[in-house]
């Protein structure tokens, strides 16, 4: 259901244009290549920091030995958190600037084009069954 601009509620049946095929859009070599870029970059990252994060827990919680160790003025459990806080932000950052870089030019430019389609009411043309 969607709203009208005289404020009544209709169906997307009743809608005087055609609507966009978001499937077929989707299926666009543009699109397709903004999900594998933002994949490619997300993906890794994140089971490596998994992997960090859950070392860390592993360590403190079995081997309290070297957790314990005196290192610069501290233990290195307490470097080791420390070094959860950095690397947070480090791939925050490091996220940020690659989406300004390489994701948002190419999702402004699809994003103009569906408008663009909603504008004119014009449709992408479909793939049979559907873009999976």
């Amino acid at each position: 259901m969607h709203t009208d601009p005289t404020g009544g509620e209709g169906s997307a049946e009743a809608r005087p244009d055609t609507p966009i095929d978001y499937e077929a859009f989707q299926a666009q070599p543009e699109f397709q290549e903004l999900k594998s870029r933002f994949r490619r970059f997300t993906f890794p990252l994140a089971v490596a920091f998994i992997v960090w994060f859950l070392g860390f827990v592993l360590l403190g919680a079995y081997n309290h030995a070297f957790m314990a160790r005196p290192l610069l003025g501290m233990n290195v459990g307490l470097w080791l958190g420390l070094a959860q806080f950095v690397t947070t932000f480090g791939i925050t950052m490091w996220y940020v600037s690659f989406a300004n870089r390489r994701l948002d030019p190419a999702s402004t430019a699809l994003r103009a084009e569906l408008e663009a389609l909603a504008a004119a009411g014009d449709v992408p043309t479909t793939t049979p069954g559907g873009a999976r």
